[in-house]
């Protein structure tokens, strides 16, 4: 029987992606783990991987695509020994059935109410027929179990069965039964949701084109990624109530350490096992800080206060079209010497776009820093769910007290942006001066 091959749902957030390109062809044979084709998201370019076994009958989407529907038939695998052609043909039919979408929403507004009921209670179910909503990995595991995925019930976006939800189901010692229908009188799954209150944009594309003459710019189209970044930090500036705290911290210390714990780096393939940066110990030291202060460590939400057992970490990155946050999961009990090599290897694979959505979503804070342009402070947007955001600044030789006494010491500004809804000023000043005593005392950091 063929397989249909649906476009996945790459995160939990993710509606659409682009099919970036087919690495099999039409006629190729299939394994399952096979890497079939690449899908690009708005952050990354991700793999797809073949669950099913058989041939590539048809491809339905082709190479470079945008804007493909997370469960939109891409493709159609055809079981050993199965005609091809035939295997085909199915999902070639399933198109003119969208001319009838019309007649069959006229049909159903004219039937009397407790017959509307019944489509909507067999929604989650109508694609029982073809194949379930899973994930490939979920797909995997439930093969291994010798699950019947069609009686799982999916806990992810839309329906989607993941893989805890094969976990659960191995636990309880078989499939779960999908729950029963709801019953005729609940609210029709077709209810119109309230609509959520327009963001402000500002002047539409036309206002702003009047301004300037045509022939005196480009029009560059916006990618995924720059409309991403747009949507969501207007909405944090928006709905967010920043406040922001600045302090000075002196580096000499951080420096000489730095260097002598560079210097002592074992020799690895000939080069050094590690090298530290200013960035490496700022992360350890925001981090460390978040465990001592750990009323700040938290996320906001309508309902309750999340407050974190763990101090993950996201670093700006800058990519071509716009910017990235990897995350350092649990960077307060990491060394040094990891968190370094960590971050070295996802900032190199973020700007290839091969980051997984895991490794760039979540966090408990981040950490933005343009000192290497030499910008002194700035301050940043908070990106939800975090609650804090810490900018950082360039080092340089100032002129300092101490003593009474004039003295020059690397000074390095940092600005920590806060959520007050959920870190209050006197917290988010406390955070900042265990941050800058971490930062003053390094040697703090290694015990």
């Amino acid at each position: 029987m063929a397989t249909n091959i649906l476009m996945p749902a790459l995160s939990p957030t993710m509606e659409k992606g682009n099919l970036a390109k087919w690495l099999k062809k039409e006629g190729d044979t299939i394994k399952s783990g096979d890497i079939i084709a690449e899908i690009e998201t708005d952050k990354a370019t991700m793999e797809v991987e073949a669950v099913d076994e058989g041939i590539l009958a048809k491809i339905l989407v082709p190479d470079g695509t945008a804007d493909v529907a997370v469960n939109e038939i891409i493709g159609v695998i055809a079981a050993e020994g199965e005609d091809v052609k035939a295997a085909s043909a199915p999902a070639k039919a399933e198109a003119p059935k969208a001319a009838d979408a019309p007649k069959a929403e006229a049909a159903k507004a004219e039937a009397p109410a407790p017959a509307a009921a019944a489509p909507a209670a067999a929604a989650p179910a109508a694609s029982s027929g073809e194949r379930p909503f899973a994930s490939p990995l979920a797909r995997r595991l439930a093969k291994e179990a010798g699950l019947d995925l069609s009686k799982v019930q999916g806990s992810g976006p839309h329906g989607r069965i993941v893989e805890k939800d094969i976990e659960a189901a191995k636990a309880g010692g078989g499939a779960k039964a999908a729950p029963a229908a709801a019953p005729a009188t609940a609210a029709p799954a077709s209810a119109p949701k309230p609509a959520a209150a327009p963001l402000a944009t500002g002047p539409s594309d036309e206002q702003v084109k009047k301004l300037f003459a045509a022939d005196s710019y480009e029009e560059v189209p916006h990618d995924g990624m720059r409309k991403t970044i747009a949507r969501r930090l207007l909405e944090a500036k928006q709905t967010v109530p920043h406040f922001y705290v600045t302090v000075d911290c002196e580096l000499d210390a951080l420096l000489k350490l730095r260097g002598e714990l560079n210097a002592a780096a074992p020799e690895k393939d000939g080069k050094p096992a590690y090298k530290l940066s200013v960035n490496d110990m700022v992360i350890k030291a925001l981090a460390l800080a978040l465990r001592a202060v750990p009323d700040a460590n938290v996320s906001w939400t309508e309902n309750a206060m999340l407050k974190h057992k763990h101090a993950d970490v996201g670093v700006a990155v800058s990519i071509p079209g716009g910017l990235i946050t990897p995350i350092i999961r649990d960077a307060c009990h990491k060394s040094l010497s990891q968190i370094s090599n960590e971050m070295k290897d996802m900032a190199a694979r973020a700007k290839a776009r091969k980051l997984k959505p895991e490794e760039y979503q979540g966090g408990t804070t981040a950490v933005s820093n343009l000192g290497m342009f030499g910008v002194k402070d700035f301050a940043a947007i908070v990106n939800p769910p975090h609650a804090t955001i810490l900018a950082v600044g360039a080092g340089e030789q100032r002129a300092v007290v101490k003593g009474g006494q004039l003295a020059v010491a690397t000074v390095m500004s940092v600005t920590l942006s806060t959520d007050h809804r959920a870190v209050d000023g006197a917290l988010g000043a406390e955070l900042l001066a265990a941050f800058k005593g971490y930062i003053e005392k390094p040697m703090a950091m290694l015990v």
